[in-house]
């Protein structure tokens, strides 16, 4: 797509940017006193539709769909946003892994996105059958060693950093070969604030530099290897090190407190994409887009969570995101 071609959809973007949910409806929707008047709120709004009134899930659900039947309309080029929906094939590939290893009467209950490049019937029939190579290169092997691994171990934490680790180089790869900026700068972020948080989470539970290193995806703004020496050696020397790389603000929040750090990594993804709003001949403003939607659904679940367990409205908004307007 030529770029005045995207002068189009870009104007549909600037326009259906208003209706994105700012600080103050967050917090309007944080006032309302239990789960089912947020609900109400949200469906005011014109979230969900007639299928999915009263259930929080489902109308989340169809706002995700809603998204990306609305960049499809513009008759964009979808490859671009392949990117976007890798964490949900991995996380397909798996939960296919799992139940296929797991004896059926004592399966769990895999929950599946839809809206996938490979649907997840056919992922789970793939790995049923083994089939390995019916899947993208990128995916097979490691889809292979997970499968075996879980198979002969009965390790579930050993399957998901397999996994978890092919989706960020996945991720990564993507962002090399890409051609916009936006998406180099997307995979960047992404894999390096995962790093940081596969640090933190390891520094919590003791686990081994092997074991971080194992987990973390080599990217252009970390060193893996310092950054997994540096949580070896206790949260301090994982602030220290970040201090000198462009996440300094990462390790201010883990010093803050735990939701302040899991907020910081969902913000910095934001951050990122705050130039797109100034941009109009190029498809970052629908990345950024697509990306801020599925910022705010987040934020969402997160108030709506919190209704639901009893939390007070200084401990959710504790816990919310920068919203992109």
């Amino acid at each position: 797509m030529s770029n005045t071609k995207y002068t189009y959809a870009v104007a549909r973007i600037r326009a259906l940017e208003t209706k994105l949910f700012n600080q103050a409806v967050i917090d309007q929707l944080i006032g309302c006193a239990t789960e089912e008047e947020c609900i109400q709120f949200l469906e005011e709004k014109g979230w969900g539709d007639q299928e999915t009134s009263g259930n929080g899930e489902a109308i989340l659900n169809r706002e995700e769909e809603k998204t990306w039947e609305t960049i499809q309309e513009m008759g964009v080029d979808m490859s671009v946003f392949d990117v976007l929906s890798y964490p949900n094939l991995f996380h397909n590939l798996k939960a296919a892994i799992k139940e296929a290893c797991t004896p059926e009467g004592s399966r769990p209950t895999n929950i599946y996105y839809e809206d996938t490049s490979i649907p997840p019937q056919e992922m789970l029939e793939i790995i049923q059958n083994k089939e390995f190579s019916r899947l993208p290169q990128i995916m097979a092997e490691p889809a292979k060693e997970a499968y075996e691994a879980l198979l002969h171990t009965r390790d579930g934490q050993l399957c998901d950093v397999i996994i978890d680790r092919a989706a960020l180089d996945a991720i990564y790869q993507a962002g090399q070969k890409a051609r916009d900026k936006i998406i180099k700068d997307y995979a960047e972020s992404v894999v390096a604030v995962a790093d940081i948080r596969i640090a933190v989470r390891s520094q919590k539970t003791g686990k081994t530099v092997e074991f971080m290193k194992r987990a973390m995806a080599e990217c252009e703004s970390l060193n893996v290897d310092q950054l997994a020496r540096a949580a070896a050696g206790g949260m301090e020397a994982v602030t220290e090190y970040l201090s000198g790389t462009a996440y300094a603000q990462g390790g201010q929040a883990i010093a803050e407190s735990p939701s302040a750090f899991e907020r910081w990594c969902d913000n910095r993804l934001m951050q990122d994409m705050q130039p797109q709003k100034y941009e109009v001949f190029s498809v970052g403003p629908l990345v950024a887009y697509v990306l801020a939607r599925l910022n705010e659904i987040k934020t969402v679940r997160i108030i709506l969570s919190g209704k639901q367990n009893g939390f007070s409205d200084d401990s959710i908004r504790e816990r919310v995101r920068d919203m992109y307007v």
